[in-house]
Parts: structure tokens; sequence; C-alpha cells
């Protein structure tokens, strides 16, 4: 589904971000990927979202490179990868129903879907009887599960999760762990990064540690190093 290949990132001021990365994420796989800050994980991530572009290499995305896209079309194919950040990014004088209306809104979806799809999404992580609450109503893991809510309202390919236990206690990064397995089970594509080692444990699913820039370990057993 998604392909890095021999990608490298440098800025204007002489840093490299990345180096010579190799990635192939397949369909429906719960990936994570880990390292320190600076190790290159938010630029890996902006080249997905085609909000950059690498200085070399390709970025493709079931086979089409992502950075040769339209403006039309990066449109298009931003809205088959749904977003879930550390901050939770809700709209702070919406309800959770309408944050969630919004993305479908921003999709171009008509009122009858999105008055069906809603109530399902909020309904899919444990929130439908908090649809009409506003986020300073909601605690923080009730808050990530709205903007779950909202990154699967549109039914993505692939979910990108930003460090999104960052904010959490472990109770709640628990079950928002569980709940992107859920979300996993159901067929869709999770790229999740963190920095916590309890949740890679956990999870026992493939890790991709970067350091430095470059792939240090790619392991389908659940291993990384820091």
């Amino acid at each position: 589904m998604l392909k890095f290949t021999d990608v490298t990132k440098l800025y204007h001021t002489g840093d490299t971000a990345l180096k010579d990365i190799n990635i192939h994420i397949k369909a429906k796989e719960f990936v994570s990927i880990i390292g320190h800050s600076g190790a290159g994980k938010t630029t890996l991530l902006k080249l997905i979202l085609a909000e950059e572009g690498p200085t070399s290499g390709t970025v493709t995305f079931e086979d089409v490179d992502i950075h040769k896209l339209k403006r039309s079309n990066i449109n298009k194919y931003r809205r088959r990868v749904g977003t879930v950040f550390q901050d939770f990014r809700l709209l702070p004088d919406k309800t959770a129903y309408e944050n969630v209306a919004f993305a479908m809104e921003a999709a171009g979806m008509d009122d009858e879907a999105i008055l069906n799809d809603v109530p399902h999404a909020l309904d899919l992580v444990g929130l439908k009887h908090k649809m009409h609450s506003f986020p300073d109503e909601l605690s923080g893991g009730e808050k990530q599960r709205v903007a779950i809510a909202r990154a699967i309202v549109n039914q993505p390919d692939m979910i990108i999760a930003d460090e999104p236990t960052g904010n959490l206690d472990p109770v709640n990064t628990y079950e928002i762990i569980q709940l992107l397995k859920k979300v996993n089970d159901l067929g869709t594509t999770i790229l999740l990064t963190t920095h916590n080692v309890g949740v890679i444990d956990n999870l026992g699913r493939r890790v991709i540690t970067i350091k430095d820039g470059q792939v240090a370990l790619d392991s389908h057993e659940g291993k990384y190093i820091l």
C-alpha cells in the first residue's frame, strides 16, 4: 500500500532529516514507528501526507507517486488517510457530533450520509452517549476517542496516529491502543508513531525504529532499539 524507495530528505539548513529510507507497508498492517525526538518520525509523516516532498527517492501509495499528484488529486488522496494527533485538534466550539460531522462536510458528503455515519462512528469508539458534549466537557481519553471517530468516519484506507497517547494516563493509553487495534481488525491500515515502549511491548506487532534519520531496525516480532 505505502512504499518509501531510497528516500532522503535534506533541509535548506543542511540538516539531513531522513537518509536512504526503504519501507514497504502492506494493506491492513498495524505498524509502529519508534524513535527519539528529532529521529525523523515527523518528517516521515509529512512526506506521507504530502505536506513536504523528498529531496530524492519516491513515496508511493498504491504504486502512485504521491508527490507528483496534482493539487486536486492530493486532496482526494488525503481523504483516504485519516489522522489522529497527540493534542486531539478538536474544534472547541463544536460538539463531539459536530467535530466528526465537520470531517464529512469537508469531504463533500451529503446531509443524509452525515446523519447516518456520525452516530455510527461515535458508537464504534464508545461515545455515542457523549455526542452532544463539547470538548471541554470530555476527558483526555474521550477527546482522543472523538478524534479517532473523526479519522475513521470517511472510511479511510489508512490511519496515521501520531503519538495518540502522549497526553494520556496508562489506563486511557491502553484503551486507545485497543481501539486502534479494533479499527485495524476491521481492515484499516494503522501507522502509529510513539515514544512509549510500553505501547510497543503491548502490541507485539511490526515495529520500525528510526534513528538519526535512518531505519535502524524493521522487526515483525515487535523488537526495537533505542
